[in-house]
């Protein structure tokens, strides 16, 4: 199998690394003057295995399953056929596997499925849960031995202690607040729902982590997408633009909210929903002192929030209304210029989160979402091609739900597909039909809903966020409803 990784974010162009069964070798990168360079917060994860002279233009490769795309929804999908025996090989649009990017959060629905393929645990000691039991907070997902050796060193003990008697009420919990400050109401996640699980989690450490997965021959950078056909075979053609090409007897479209696959296949470009989002990862070399909590910040027409994601890093979002997209900006001092504009008079500690924010983790992106109505929207699959994640579904970020169904996307295929691949009991076609079947069910309405919550978080008329904020929130929303959809049952590989 051919994984083709594209990241709709920041696409770099780059030379395509062919595998091959030479010896490890390096092939030296070619750029013109007008091409960006490479992302510096990515790197090579892995020795890749490259032809010493490259594959000639007029070549054509032969691969059982190929996985067009990038990020989480192509890596989880690679590792989870590879658990259940189907080899996987995986092409990067860039040199390097791009680690950039900020944090997401993880529901018990994403832990779930990570626990299937293997990587739960490894992630848990690494970032900090949201809400624990009432006990003891210091555990050892507070302090990572990767993210921190010795901060728990310098930090004074009683400063760690949050857990105390007077005020153990006012921990492990989300809070929400107005833009000055006051307290509209506050959830405990387990109080709900004791089974519910919420970390966010570094975006470069799961894919690093999900990919690490992976045989050290599984990847290979390079390979951009140029064009798709079927061929005479009845498979799938997928041509480069370095000129050389794939014959896939199955295509997986995990290629972004931009997806060329879902292009083809007749969907069309998803739907600007009038907000946009600056994203960071502030950066505490010293450690940070919040308390494990979401927090959110409601206003008019604007909303923030901020959540500890490690024991030296805080991950924090702006969504903010815009009647357009407006032009993409890549110069992350303009970024950061604008993000504390919009939220200048905001509560001091989010402006301090901002401040403390690396350069390169910080993004604006407009929100879309793609809602698929029943026989009016293409199928996710069209003989022996089909569509995962963004590509198929994209959804708006309002629930945290994006990367967790992501994962949900990957397993339910996996299994489906590695099925009908090793036993023959059913056909490729059917077994990408019955994923689709599954998965539309639940993947629609939270599309809908998610779109639906961040209209309302979104209003801009005063007297509507007066109600909003002071009989909505207070008296009338209910979290256990709100996380229902986080329910999902995921058995390990």
């Amino acid at each position: 199998m051919v994984l083709l990784l594209h990241s709709p974010l920041s696409p770099l162009p780059a030379h395509h690394f062919l595998v091959s069964k030479q010896p490890f070798i390096h092939t030296p990168i070619t750029r013109t003057g007008s091409e960006p360079g490479p992302d510096p917060s990515a790197y090579l994860l892995r020795s890749i295995r490259v032809s010493a002279a490259g594959t000639p233009a007029a070549d054509r490769k032969e691969e059982h399953v190929v996985i067009v795309g990038a990020g989480i929804a192509s890596l989880a999908t690679a590792v989870s056929l590879h658990r259940l025996g189907v080899k996987s090989v995986v092409l990067d649009l860039g040199e390097s596997l791009r680690t950039g990017g900020t944090s997401l959060t993880l529901f018990k629905n994403g832990w779930r499925v990570l626990d299937a393929i293997g990587v739960g645990n490894d992630l848990r000691t690494q970032f900090l849960e949201i809400q624990g039991r009432d006990g003891d907070l210091r555990n050892a997902s507070f302090f990572s031995t990767r993210n921190c050796t010795s901060l728990k060193h310098r930090i004074k003990p009683e400063r760690l202690n949050f857990q105390t008697k007077n005020n153990r009420q006012k921990l492990c919990r989300m809070m929400v607040k107005s833009q000055d400050g006051r307290e509209l109401r506050s959830f405990r996640f387990k109080d709900e729902d004791e089974s519910q699980e919420v970390r966010a989690v570094e975006r470069r450490i799961l894919l690093e982590t999900l990919a690490d997965q992976l045989p050290s021959d599984s990847i290979s950078f390079g390979s951009k997408l140029r064009k798709i056909e079927r061929s005479e075979s009845g498979g799938t053609l997928l041509e480069l633009t370095d000129g050389s090409s794939i014959s896939a007897k199955i295509v997986i479209g995990c290629d972004g909210i931009r997806s060329p696959v879902a292009k083809w296949m007749g969907f069309s470009e998803p739907r600007y929903v009038g907000h946009c989002a600056f994203r960071g990862l502030g950066f505490y070399p010293g450690g940070q002192l919040f308390e494990p909590r979401v927090n959110y910040i409601y206003g008019r027409g604007l909303r923030a929030g901020f959540v500890p994601v490690s024991p030296t890093k805080v991950y924090w979002f702006i969504c903010f209304n815009s009647s357009t997209p407006g032009p993409k900006i890549t110069d992350p001092s303009v970024l950061k210029k604008q993000a504390t504009e919009a939220v200048q008079n905001w509560p001091s500690e989010l402006l301090n989160i901002i401040n403390l924010t690396p350069d390169d983790t910080i993004i604006r992106t407009p929100l879309v979402d793609r809602w698929l109505w029943p026989t009016i929207s293409p199928p996710a699959s069209s003989g022996k091609i089909v569509l995962v994640d963004d590509a198929w579904h994209p959804m708006t970020l309002n629930l945290g739900q994006g990367a967790c169904c992501a994962l949900e996307d990957a397993v339910v295929l996996a299994r489906k597909l590695a099925s009908a691949i090793k036993s023959g009991s059913t056909s490729v076609e059917d077994a990408l039909r019955s994923y689709s079947n599954e998965r539309w069910p639940r993947i629609f309405p939270l599309t809908v809903r998610a779109n639906l919550v961040g209209s309302l978080l979104q209003w801009d008329n005063p007297a509507v966020c007066s109600v909003r904020n002071n009989v909505i929130i207070p008296k009338v929303v209910r979290l256990g409803p709100m996380l229902e959809h986080t329910n999902f049952d995921c058995e390990p590989l």
